[in-house]
């Protein structure tokens, strides 16, 4: 399979990567979710090339997860928003941190500490059933569909 082909497999994560699989834009994504909006701001804490970055933000433009908002005339100038489906992004995200978190944080634990406003704690992700709330795992989810044959041979255990 070849990178640029990843957009027309049959498989979700693969799509899914077609638009958000890249060093550059997972940082990108991180920097909105901490409210960066502005061109330079993302180029100044990334130190990311302008040609990559522009990249990186008109293709997440392109696939709807930003949106490109106007905020000032003269001279025009842009600022980038994320978007319904941008903001849905966020479980992954956090998931890819407190899973770097866990693994590479060293003696000197997390380097940010992610508390939820509504209850006051800090807290790490967990991935939950949307039917009975119970944690979800590898070992506890079984495979179906149509995609499954091909990759799995079927249901897994």
């Amino acid at each position: 399979m070849r990178w640029n082909d990843l957009a027309a497999e049959d498989c979700s994560l693969a799509r899914s990567l077609a638009v958000i699989g890249d060093r550059w834009t997972l940082l990108v994504l991180r920097e909105a979710f901490l409210r960066v909006r502005r061109f330079e701001d993302f180029q100044d804490r990334l130190g990311i090339a302008r040609r990559v970055l522009t990249e990186r933000l008109a293709g997440l433009v392109a696939d709807g997860v930003l949106d490109k908002v106007v905020y000032q005339q003269r001279p025009l100038r842009h600022e980038y928003r994320l978007t319904e489906k941008g903001l849905a992004l966020y479980p992954v995200i956090l998931s890819l941190v407190h899973w770097g978190d866990r693994y590479y944080a060293g003696e000197a634990g997390p380097p940010v500490l992610y508390r939820h406003k509504t209850c006051g704690h800090d807290f790490h992700s967990v991935l939950t059933c949307s039917e009975c709330g119970e944690p979800v795992d590898a070992r506890n989810v079984a495979l179906h569909g149509r995609g499954v044959d091909r990759r799995v041979g079927g249901e897994s255990r």
